[in-house]
């Protein structure tokens, strides 16, 4: 038994020092609230708790103790990266992991390729094989 100890909400995310997201496409969306620790602000993001998107990342402005909830990560189509001293970026590992671990049913990143280069068939298909 655990005896009262609690699993940590950052281990579900991959920590960026110095760096914040800027979203170019305005469909993005962000929410931000002030919260004093980033285990707050990760375990916000990780039950999308208040937020009216799926959270896949969140910048914690380290002075203004304010959280920066994100729709996009450093991932996504129209956005781009700032230094920025002030903010730590956590971007959710199941998003931005490059490999893909037992049957990959909870993957949820970029990869569409095989190891060989075929590309992969979309999940809604049952061509060319079925599922």
């Amino acid at each position: 038994e655990s005896k009262g100890k609690r699993r940590n909400p950052l281990h579900d995310f991959k920590k960026t020092g110095e760096l914040m997201l800027i979203k170019v496409n305005k469909t993005l969306e962000v929410k931000t609230k002030l919260l004093n620790t980033t285990e707050q602000c990760a375990k916000r993001c990780s039950r999308n708790k208040g937020l009216s998107f799926t959270c896949k990342a969140f910048a914690y402005d380290r002075v203004t103790k304010r959280c920066h909830w994100l729709s996009f990560n450093s991932l996504t189509n129209g956005v781009r990266k700032k230094q920025d001293h002030a903010f730590d970026l956590y971007e959710k590992k199941d998003y931005v992991r490059n490999c893909i671990m037992g049957k990959g049913a909870d993957y949820k990143g970029t990869i569409s390729v095989t190891k060989s280069g075929i590309q992969c068939q979309a999940w809604n298909s049952k061509i060319p094989h079925e599922h």
